[in-house]
């Protein structure tokens, strides 16, 4: 089957996430339904249904339907990188999703939390090992511990929800203060850490090792939840909603992304170079780094509008 062999090509040759991986199979299947009129269609089927007019309806079909714009052009990414696939193996010769107009999207810039709500959240660790002293531990404590260092990697690290599922004990290296990361296409990057988030860490791992009687090696993960099972998509972005919900002081969405968008707003408006910023986030280009310059140009509009004196009556003459 032609979408079989397009997905493993894209899980191993391209290394894609089983996360990608699984919403391109997605998009394909839909779009075979859609050719097959209700059932999957054959390859023949398939192939002879990629022309520009089949295309234009289906996208049609799917704004129809109520799809975003944004998950429109996802769908004819994805297409399109199926046809490109089909070119290498002389199926087809051209590509019919070049030929087709794409649904405009807003351009949306990323969000971010407020850098005092966040600090509020991450004050001092010291009152952290007070407490594990005279707590001695226990699982709702280490569900707290948890939950802190979750926010605390994610803000100041500005990993990925996924890298940070995927860390192991061996990860971190406390004496020269990085943390080692496989990122997208596998790659491996280092992160420097902050001395109090290597403290909380090492707090961390002793608090595992006492609560739920864990004896931990380098390969290990890094991140258990209460019980001792390893940390899941899900159960991350409940801690982040939990953490930040009403009444904190966070407004807006809240997820795990939003955390790597912060750090990565808040290490430019403090004058990090924007190549040292790529390379933290494991960005493939300089060009979604980027994106940041537009959210920091934001924010200074704000405060020019809020500071200065002219700005305040409305670019009026007089003080």
């Amino acid at each position: 089957m032609i979408i079989d062999d397009y997905i493993r090509h894209i899980g191993t040759a391209r290394r894609y996430s089983p996360r990608t991986v699984a919403l391109y199979r997605d998009a394909l299947q839909r779009f075979s339904v859609y050719a097959g009129e209700g059932e999957e269609a054959s390859d023949d089927l398939l192939v002879a249904s990629l022309t520009p007019a089949m295309l234009r309806a289906y996208e049609v079909k799917l704004l129809d339907g109520g799809i975003s714009a944004r998950t429109v052009n996802l769908h004819l990414s994805v297409l399109s990188g199926l046809c490109r696939h089909l070119i290498t193996t002389g199926r087809i010769r051209t590509n019919p999703v070049g030929l087709i107009s794409r649904p405009r999207t807003e351009k949306r810039l990323p969000e971010v939390f407020r850098k005092e709500a966040l600090d509020t959240y991450l004050a001092d660790t010291a009152y952290l090992i007070r407490e594990y002293e005279a707590l001695h531990g226990g699982k709702d404590y280490q569900k707290r511990l948890t939950e802190r260092l979750i926010i605390n990697l994610l803000f100041c690290t500005g990993l990925r929800r996924s890298e940070l599922i995927s860390l192991t004990a061996g990860s971190v290296d406390t004496a020269r203060r990085v943390l080692s990361v496989r990122g997208k296409g596998d790659k491996m990057r280092e992160i420097p850490l902050i001395v109090s988030l290597c403290e909380e860490i090492s707090l961390y791992l002793k608090s595992v090792e006492s609560t739920l009687g864990c004896s931990r090696t380098a390969s290990d993960p890094l991140l258990l939840t209460e019980t001792g099972k390893s940390l899941y998509p899900v159960y991350v972005d409940r801690v982040v909603k939990r953490v930040f919900a009403a009444g904190t002081g966070i407004a807006g969405r809240r997820s795990p992304h939003v955390l790597r968008h912060t750090i990565a707003t808040e290490l430019l408006d403090n004058g990090a170079d924007l190549n040292a910023i790529k390379e933290m986030l494991g960005h493939a280009s300089l060009a979604a780094t980027q994106v940041y310059t537009h959210t920091s140009v934001e924010r200074l509009k704000n405060v020019y509008v809020n500071a200065h004196p002219r700005a305040k009556n409305g670019g009026k003459n007089g003080d």
